[in-house]
């Protein structure tokens, strides 16, 4: 009977061994058609402004404009950033330091923008190159809006703040800049040509009253009235 056993015992220890290393090698190297698992995201962290956004100013937002939902409350949606090279009309070179410009400020590759119509007196075709854009989203957005408020506008010259009364009617605001200088992406040794921009600010704001204080929330210094 102990003879028995044994033998049963003998038996049955390969099938275990061999169960054994089938389920490491199927650790280790997969069968040929099965999915394998994706990895995991690199969560990084996410823009300072964005936090500050979410966890501050959106709650604070919502008991100054008295509101009852949450999802209400306005939120940036877009930031879209337009240099127009006028030269570029005859001199198409022109525009490749523009593009590269703005690819430093905003650290996106720029689209070049065309002519829609064409136009004599400055000598302008339909379909022309005359600048480049650049439409930031998610946290490049919120990076860029963090550093032209904290590091671009306070090195502007005889500084006063920024038009309270440039918005569209639909809560979306639109700031012009005369030199592309006052981001220190730019190395002022290389430029050639003093180069302006518009940076228009889209809100999910129903309002101007709404956006205007979501913007001052995050912190633009809007200018004081009665000052030029």
């Amino acid at each position: 009977m102990a003879a028995k056993e044994t033998k049963d015992a003998k038996a049955k220890q390969p099938a275990k061994q061999q169960s054994a290393k089938k389920s490491k090698g199927e650790a280790e190297a997969p069968e040929q058609g099965s999915k394998t698992a994706r990895p995991k995201a690199n969560n990084a962290a996410s823009a300072r402004l964005r936090t500050r956004y979410f966890e501050e100013l959106r709650p604070a937002l919502q008991k100054e404009l008295g509101l009852t939902n949450l999802m209400a409350v306005p939120r940036l949606e877009k930031v879209v950033v337009n240099m127009g090279v006028g030269e570029a009309t005859q001199n198409a070179k022109v525009l490749d330091p523009a593009v590269a410009e703005l690819a430093q400020i905003t650290g996106q590759k720029p689209v070049i923008t065309k002519a829609k119509k064409s136009i004599a007196a400055f000598k302008v075709r339909e379909g022309m190159p005359i600048g480049c854009m650049v439409t930031l989203r998610g946290d490049r957005m919120y990076e860029f809006l963090d550093r032209l408020l904290n590091v671009a506008l306070p090195r502007v010259r005889d500084f006063r703040g920024v038009p309270a009364k440039s918005f569209d009617g639909r809560g979306n605001y639109t700031l012009g800049l005369r030199d592309q200088l006052i981001f220190p992406e730019i190395d002022y040794s290389k430029v050639e040509h003093q180069k302006g921009m518009n940076i228009t600010i889209v809100t999910t704001a129903g309002s101007d009253e709404h956006a205007r204080a979501l913007l001052k929330a995050m912190g633009m210094p809007f200018r004081l009235p009665g000052t030029n």
